[in-house]
């Protein structure tokens, strides 16, 4: 545990902080504003963009970054270093924002069924030969590509869209994903292939090889 309720990712990147990094958190610890205005500026763009991803409203990203600052603020004495500081941080954002998922008043999820891919008479899905997709480097060169990926994603019902980006965006591993859902990690890995299989069937007309002329 580490000031965030829940435990965190800490063991993936600990080491001793940079001078720099330690000369801030003394600041914080002693209630200097400058140090507080400095964490701000320097963290508080990415926190914004997880919140973002996460709630996928600019207004409510914002009020969630102001709660998780105002948060570590209030934890940052009983932050004990095992991680780096962007880590703690980034865990916090992704609580807070979780934590608005949960109160905000929410339509009753659509089915991801008409998402997921034709099977055939043995359970395989059905796909076009492989020289008639584009390989992965020819999707990443077309023009735009992150934003259909994010509409994609943003067209999954919520509990997949959730899963996905805290897995494959966001990068927590399952067991941690399952704490951050309270849920099992059964849950989430099947969560997890539905939501990618969903997501491949809505980019298949990226992923198709257009015919050169």
């Amino acid at each position: 545990m580490d000031g965030t309720g829940t435990p965190g990712n800490q063991s993936a990147d600990s080491g001793p902080f940079d001078a720099a990094e330690q000369a801030l958190l003394d600041g914080l610890r002693a209630g200097h504003e400058p140090a507080f205005a400095e964490f701000v500026a320097s963290y508080g763009g990415p926190m914004l963009a997880t919140a973002r991803r996460i709630l996928g409203n600019e207004e409510d990203a914002r009020d969630c970054v102001q709660d998780a600052l105002i948060s570590a603020a209030g934890k940052i004495q009983t932050f004990e270093g095992r991680s780096k500081l962007a880590t703690w941080l980034h865990r916090i954002v992704v609580n807070t924002a979780l934590s608005q998922l949960r109160v905000r008043a929410r339509r009753p999820e659509q089915s991801i069924e008409p998402l997921m891919p034709n099977l055939d008479m043995m359970g395989c899905r059905i796909e076009l030969p492989e020289d008639d997709y584009l390989s992965l480097d020819q999707v990443i060169d077309q023009s735009r590509v992150d934003a259909t990926v994010r509409d994609a994603i943003e067209q999954l019902p919520e509990s997949y869209r959730i899963v996905l980006l805290l897995r494959d965006i966001e990068e927590f591993n399952v067991r941690e994903t399952a704490e951050l859902l309270e849920t099992s990690e059964g849950a989430v890995k099947t969560r997890l292939h539905r939501a990618r299989s969903a997501l491949k069937t809505l980019l298949e007309p990226i992923l198709v090889r257009r015919d050169e002329t």
